[in-house]
């Protein structure tokens, strides 16, 4: 009893897509967390410089 081709060209096809769109979504986790990092760090940035603006106008009244 043997099932026909198309049956397993549409099983290949499930697992295919699965599988992209697991890899698709890591892809996407990445991305976003890079671009997270980096926006936190341009944060920390303007709040050093802003910290260091405040010490040196302090120092210099």
């Amino acid at each position: 009893m043997s099932l026909p081709i198309w049956i397993y060209v549409v099983v290949a096809g499930v697992f295919i897509s699965a599988f992209m769109a697991v890899k698709t979504a890591k892809e996407d986790r990445d991305m976003e967390e890079e671009w997270i990092e980096k926006e936190g760090q341009v944060y920390l940035d303007r709040m050093q410089k802003e910290k260091a603006e405040k010490k040196k106008v302090k120092v210099t009244s």
